[in-house]
């Protein structure tokens, strides 16, 4: 298939499950090995890292009007050494303690990241890990609490739970959804909550990798017309993603969800025990 067409589909899948609990790395790995596409670029870690960025501009577009307040609520505490009461000033230090682990176990773990982690039949076990833990999430949250709820210490248990997602089938939004419903968090405020969270740790982690383009290191030729198509695919459908996901766990549980992870992996396993002609 052409270079260009997959990179759009690979676009449109990460726009559609990086906000869903089903694991874009995951998707990113899994539907280019079933499919069959050999192409190196499409395959590389460059160009889901930059599909990355593309959702997460769609993050600061959907949610511009709390960035807008949490950015010089953030600056104003740090010149008034205060929060002083203010809700936020409070969640843009929440959101700051929630990346910690995730940039630790970057920093830790990147070499594994970019090599192990990588083989799309791990995914099939991840998935299935990340779809139990979701369902006992969902089902012993007592979904009572909201975003202006979350203390300091539960931020940072929800981000050391969202650096489980650098391992690919984890899910990102999955794994930190579940710990906020762990938490007692109700569905919509586990999923706004790591939404938000998301924001400054995939910034870190595309301008890292965008260093690496820049600089030559990617280890891959970046062609930019299917890397520019990819990206704008993933900005559209990563904004209809996220009204979609907030809108849908406003009055549904995430059970669709854990089924649809099952699925896959057992898609995955078919795939892998060749018993599948691609």
């Amino acid at each position: 298939m052409d270079q260009l067409v997959q990179a759009i589909v690979l676009g449109i899948v990460q726009g559609l499950t990086e906000f869903l609990p089903v694991s874009s790395s995951g998707h990113l790995i899994v539907v280019p090995a079933i499919l069959g596409w050999r192409d190196p670029f499409i395959d590389s870690l460059a160009f889901s890292v930059m599909l990355h960025i593309a959702t997460l501009l769609a993050l600061l577009v959907y949610f511009r009007a709390d960035w807008l307040r949490l950015i010089p609520a953030g600056v104003a505490s740090i010149r008034d050494r205060s929060i002083a009461g203010d809700p936020d000033r409070r969640l843009a230090w929440l959101l700051v303690v929630a990346t910690i682990p995730a940039v630790i176990a970057g920093v830790l773990l990147n070499d594994a990241i970019e090599t192990v982690f990588r083989d799309w039949r791990l995914v099939a076990i991840t998935l299935l890990i990340g779809a139990a833990i979701l369902y006992l999430a969902d089902r012993l949250g007592s979904h009572a609490r909201r975003v202006d709820s979350v203390s300091f210490p539960l931020a940072f248990g929800i981000g050391a739970a969202q650096a489980l997602a650098l391992v690919p089938g984890i899910s990102r939004s999955g794994i930190s959804i579940s710990a906020g419903l762990f938490a007692g968090l109700d569905r919509e405020s586990a999923a706004r909550f790591s939404f938000l969270m998301a924001t400054p740790i995939t910034a870190g982690a595309g301008l890292w990798e965008l260093r690496k383009l820049v600089a030559g290191e990617a280890g891959v030729d970046i062609p930019l017309l299917p890397l520019a198509a990819g990206m704008l695919a993933a900005l559209i459908a990563g904004l209809l993603a996220i009204a979609a996901t907030l809108r849908y766990l406003r009055t549904r549980g995430v059970g669709v969800f854990v089924a649809y992870r099952i699925a896959l992996a057992a898609l995955v396993f078919v795939a892998w025990l060749g018993l599948w002609d691609r």
